[in-house]
C-alpha cells in the first residue's frame, strides 16, 4: 500500500473514530474526567467579572447600600465598603481561576502525552509487522511522518480539544447565564447570535481534509530530501549535487506553502465572519438595550453587566469556532492513523504455523516464479536443489535476479508461483520467527545500529555465551581492529556504525552471522564493495562461518566460485546453467565460460 494516496476516508465519522481511540484513553479515563471536571468551573468563572458589574454600577457608582436578606435575617453592606470588597473579591477569583487552569493544563498535557505514546507504541509494532515491500513502495518520509506526525496531530489533540470545548462552553454557559439573570429579551438575541456565528465552522470541514492529506504527503516528502541529502552526502558532493537537492527543498517548502496558505485563504474568513457576527449581535443588543434603559425595564448596572457578559461571550465562541476546526484537522489525522492499523502486509504467515526445527537434508527450488509487480516477472521457472552442508555459487549479469532469488529464502517476499521446501515442507508452512532463525545473511551493505559492537553483534544471538562471542569476533578477524579502539569491543559506533571502516563493519556482520548458528548461510555480494586488502581479510572471515553450513553466496570472488560445490548462471531471471567450475568453464559457448573470461580472469591473473 502507498502512504501517499491517502484518503482518510473515515475522517467525518467521529464516534467511529472516538470508539477506535477510545482504548487509548480508557486507561487514563480518571485523570481525564478530573481535568474535564476542573474545567467546568474554570469556564463558569469567566461570568464573575460581568456579574460583579451589576452590584457595581448599580451600589457602588449610584452610592446606594445593598440590603437583603439572608435566612430569615436582613443585611446591609454600605457602598463604601461593597466597592472595596468586589476588586477583591474579583482579584481572589482571577487567582482561584489561575490555580485550576495550571491544574488543568498540567493534566491535560499528562493525559495527551500517555496517549500518544501509547498510539506510537502501537504503531511502531505494526511499522515492524509490515514486510519488505511495503518499505519498497513508502518513502522514509511518508513513514515517519505517517507513523509519528500523525499520532502527535491526533492524539494529543483530541484531550486539549474535548477540554478547551468543555472550558469553552462552560465560558459560554455562565455569560449566558449572567445575560438571562440581567435581561431574557437581550439574552435571546445573544443566543442567536452564538448560533449564527456557528455557521462559518460547518462549511470548512472539506477543505480542512483536502489540505490536511497534501500537507502530509509533502511534509513526507520533505523529510525524506531531508533524508537522502543526510544519507547520500558523500554521492551528493562528489557529484556537486547541492543544486539539485536545494532546488528539490525549495520547491517542497513553497508547496507546503501554498498548500497552508490555500486554507488560510479558504479558512481565514471564518475568524472575521464569526467576529462581524457578533458585532451585529453587539449593535443589535446596544439599540435594543438603550430602549429598554429608557423604559425603566432595566438599570444601568444589569445592562453594562450584559454588554460586558456579551462581549466576553464572544472570546469562547471563537475558541469554539477555532477549536473545532482544529479538532475537523485532529479527525483527519486520526483517519489516517487507524487506517495505518487497518494494513495487512502482504506476506502473511500460516495460522498455527510449523516450528522448523533443523534441515536435515536439502533445500529446493520447484518452478519458482517471482516479479515485484504482476506484469514484469524477475524470477522464471527455477528448479534447483541445495543438498545439506552444500555450497551454491550464484552468478551472472547484474540484474539478472540474484539478489531476488536468495531474497525468497528467508521470504522476504513470497514466491509469485511454484514453491520453496526445506526437507520437503514448503517454507510458508513454517513461522517466520523459526525459518529466519536458521538463516544468517551477510550483505553487501550491512546495517549497523547505534550502539556499541557488542551489541550488534549479540543481534545474532542474544543469549550467545561470552566464551562463543570471542571465538566469533576471533573467527571473523576482528581482534586486532577491535584493539585499535578506545573501549574495544565495547567502543559506541556512529549512526550506520560509519565510525567503522566498510571492511570492519563486515566483519562485524559476520561476527553476528556466526552468533547465530544457523545452519544456512547466505552471502549477498559480501565482499564486492571492498579494496583488495579489506577482500582478502573479510574473504578469510567469511570461509570461517562456511564451514559446515548450507552456503548460497552471490559471488564475486573467484576463489569463492571455484571452491563452490556448485555454480548456478542466473540471467534474465532463468537458470542457464547449472554445475562444478571445471565442467562449466568446458562447456563451448557456455555463458558461465564467457563471464568467467569476460569478469574473472583479470581476478585470477592478479590473484596469482
Amino acid at each position: 500500500m502507498k502512504l501517499s494516496k491517502t484518503t482518510a476516508e473515515n475522517s467525518y465519522r467521529y464516534l467511529w473514530l472516538l470508539s477506535k481511540i477510545f482504548p487509548y484513553i480508557k486507561p487514563y479515563m480518571g485523570r481525564i474526567i478530573i481535568g474535564f471536571m476542573i474545567a467546568i468551573p474554570l469556564g463558569l468563572l469567566d461570568g464573575v467579572v460581568a456579574f460583579s458589574l451589576k452590584p457595581y454600577m448599580d451600589y457602588v457608582v449610584g452610592q446606594k447600600d445593598l440590603v437583603f436578606t439572608l435566612l430569615g435575617h436582613t443585611y446591609t453592606i454600605h457602598f463604601a465598603l461593597l466597592g472595596a470588597l468586589i476588586p477583591f473579591g474579583v482579584i481572589g477569583f482571577a487567582l482561584f481561576q489561575g490555580v485550576l487552569r495550571y491544574l488543568n493544563d498540567y493534566i491535560s498535557e499528562w493525559t495527551s502525552q500517555k496517549i500518544t505514546n501509547s498510539v506510537k507504541i502501537s504503531l511502531f509494532k505494526t511499522l515492524l509487522k509490515m514486510d519488505t515491500s511495503f518499505y519498497d513502495e513508502n518513502s522514509s518520509g511518508i513513514v515517519l511522518s505517517r507513523f509519528l506526525s500523525d499520532p502527535d496531530t491526533a492524539s494529543r489533540g483530541i484531550v486539549q480539544n474535548i477540554k478547551t470545548i468543555i472550558t469553552s462552553v462552560c465560558g459560554a454557559l455562565g455569560l449566558i447565564c449572567v445575560m438571562l439573570y440581567s435581561s431574557w429579551k437581550l439574552a435571546l438575541i445573544g443566543v442567536v447570535v452564538l448560533c449564527a456565528a456557528f455557521i462559518p465552522v460547518a462549511l470548512i470541514r472539506k477543505r480542512v481534509k483536502q489540505a490536511s492529506n497534501l500537507g502530509m504527503v509533502i511534509g513526507g516528502n520533505i523529510t525524506t530530501n531531508m533524508n537522502e541529502t543526510y544519507s547520500g552526502n558523500k554521492v551528493m558532493t562528489a557529484y556537486c549535487l547541492q543544486e539539485r537537492q536545494e532546488k528539490a527543498f525549495e520547491k517542497q517548502i513553497h508547496e507546503s506553502f501554498d498548500v497552508a496558505m490555500s486554507l488560510i485563504k479558504r479558512a481565514g474568513w471564518m475568524s472575521p465572519l464569526m467576529y462581524l457576527i457578533a458585532s451585529c449581535g453587539i449593535a443589535i443588543v446596544l439599540w435594543y438595550g438603550t430602549g429598554l434603559i429608557i423604559k425603566g425595564e432595566m438599570t444601568a448596572g444589569c445592562f453594562a453587566s450584559f454588554v460586558t457578559s456579551l462581549l466576553l461571550l464572544y472570546k469562547p465562541v471563537k475558541t469554539l469556532g477555532n477549536t473545532l476546526t482544529g479538532l475537523q484537522t485532529i479527525f483527519v489525522a486520526m483517519g489516517r492513523v487507524f487506517e495505518l492499523f487497518d494494513i495487512k502486509p502482504d506476506l502473511q504467515e500460516k495460522e498455527n504455523p510449523a516450528v522448523l526445527e533443523s534441515v536435515n537434508s536439502s533445500i529446493r527450488l520447484n518452478n519458482v516464479s517471482f516479479g515485484y509487480t504482476p506484469e514484469r516477472l524477475v524470477l522464471k521457472n527455477i528448479n534447483l536443489e541445495i543438498k545439506k552442508g552444500e555450497t551454491l555459487a550464484i552468478v551472472g549479469n547484474s540484474g539478472g535476479g540474484k539478489s531476488t532469488l536468495v531474497n525468497l529464502l528467508p521470504r522476504f517476499y513470497d514466491v509469485t508461483e511454484g514453491s520453496i521446501t526445506i526437507d520437503g515442507v514448503d517454507i510458508r508452512e513454517f513461522s517466520l520467527t523459526s525459518l529466519r532463525k536458521h538463516i544468517a545473511m551477510v550483505f553487501q551493505d550491512n546495517f549497523l545500529f547505534s550502539g556499541t559492537i557488542r551489541e550488534n553483534i549479540m543481534m545474532g544471538n542474544y543469549d550467545v555465551s561470552e566464551e562463543d562471542l570471542e571465538q566469533a569476533v576471533e573467527s571473523a578477524h576482528l581482534t586486532e581492529a577491535l584493539e585499535a579502539l578506545p573501549d574495544g569491543i565495547d567502543t559506541m559506533l556512529g549512526e550506520r556504525g560509519m565510525t567503522l571502516s566498510g571492511g570492519q563493519r563486515q566483519r562485524v556482520a559476520i561476527a553476528r552471522a556466526m552468533v547465530r548458528k544457523s545452519p544456512i548461510v547466505i552471502l549477498d555480494e559480501a565482499t564486492s564493495a571492498l579494496d583488495n586488502k579489506s577482500e582478502a581479510i573479510v574473504q578469510k572471515a567469511l570461509d570461517n562461518l562456511m564451514k559446515n553450513k548450507t552456503v548460497f553466496v552471490i559471488a564475486h570472488r573467484l576463489s569463492t566460485i571455484k571452491n563452490a560445490d556448485r555454480i548456478a548462471v542466473i540471467n534474465e531471471g532463468e537458470l542457464v546453467e547449472l554445475g562444478t567450475h571445471e565442467q562449466l568453464i568446458s562447456k563451448e559457448n557456455g555463458q558461465y565460460k564467457a563471464l568467467y573470461e569476460m569478469q574473472f580472469r583479470k581476478q585470477e591473473t592478479v590473484e596469482v
